[in-house]
């Protein structure tokens, strides 16, 4: 047995946490406080980040502003897809109780934006974890029209700005299955001279 697949009686609780969360898709209706959606934020921002540059900013939609996230969505699709997907995309969007865009200031420096995209991703995942311990699921989004001119535009993101993911937040209706990982013994090169 390694030592990934045993019980590891060592684990803390921010190593149970890690292993617990899960990506959630499917969410209950009840509203998630903003109080608690911003004390999550506020845990996520202690990401390392170089320099201390925190290079971030965040849009909320939640109620009636999902629909406008929803429509700017749908404006990126064809009037094909929009036809035959349109109705049950913009209907999730309105199910799912709050939408949190995570934008990225773009440095044009390669080794800043890569420390900057970096940190950001660490954020992202500060977020889920904090989130998950307050029984709050969230599934983080990259999709297609987070890099459509007019979606971007509709949202107020700036031409030196990166969406770097668009996290969709709220308590879990269905909890996923464990999915495997493979063990890290199995992945790691040790180099000893």
């Amino acid at each position: 047995m390694s030592l990934s697949e045993s019980n590891w009686t060592q684990a803390g609780p921010i190593a149970k946490i890690i292993k617990e969360r899960r990506t959630i898709r499917l969410f209950k209706d009840d509203p998630v406080p903003d109080e608690l959606l911003l004390e999550l934020l506020n845990v996520a921002v202690w990401a390392p980040n170089h320099e201390n540059r925190q290079p971030w900013r965040f849009l909320l939609y939640k109620g009636e502003g999902r629909a406008a996230l929803a429509d700017a969505m749908l404006q990126t699709y064809s009037g094909e897809d929009r036809e035959r997907y349109g109705k049950r995309k913009r209907d999730y969007f309105l199910e799912v109780p709050a939408h949190l865009v995570v934008v990225l200031k773009e440095d044009t420096r390669q080794k800043q934006w890569d420390e900057d995209y970096a940190a950001a991703c660490a954020l992202i995942q500060n977020f889920q974890l904090a989130a998950w311990e307050q029984g709050v699921g969230v599934v983080w989004k990259t999709n297609r029209y987070n890099y459509e001119t007019n979606f971007r535009e509709a949202i107020g993101i700036l031409p030196e700005e990166k969406i770097v993911g668009i996290l969709h937040i709220g308590y879990p209706a269905v909890i996923p299955a464990v999915q495997k990982r493979t063990p890290a013994e199995n992945l790691l090169t040790i180099i000893d001279k």
